[in-house]
C-alpha cells in the first residue's frame, strides 16, 4: 500500500515538472521575447490535435512560448506557429 502512494507521489511531481518546461501557447506577442522563426504542422482530425502538433515542434525548438498564426481545413489540418523565446 506505501508503495502504490509512492509511485502516485512520484508521477504527480514528474509529470508537474514535466508540464512546467513545455512552451506556453499565447494569444499576442509577449514583451520581452525574441521571435524565434515559424513553423509549421499538419494532422488529419481536429484543431486540437493541430495545437498539439504545434506545441510539439515549438518545445523541440526550444520555445517558451507559441502563438498560432493560422490554421486551416477541414478533415486534413494545416497550421502556422510563430515561435518565441
Amino acid at each position: 500500500m506505501k508503495t502504490i502512494a509512492m509511485t502516485l507521489a512520484a508521477l504527480t511531481i514528474a509529470t508537474a515538472s514535466f508540464s512546467t518546461l513545455a512552451a506556453t501557447e499565447v494569444q499576442s506577442a509577449p514583451a520581452g521575447q525574441q521571435s524565434l522563426g515559424v513553423v509549421s504542422a499538419s494532422t488529419y482530425g481536429s484543431l486540437p490535435g493541430l495545437q498539439s502538433q504545434l506545441n510539439a515542434k515549438a518545445e523541440q525548438a526550444g520555445a517558451s512560448s507559441y502563438r498560432i498564426i493560422g490554421a486551416s481545413g477541414n478533415n486534413q489540418m494545416h497550421g502556422t506557429a510563430e515561435l518565441y523565446k
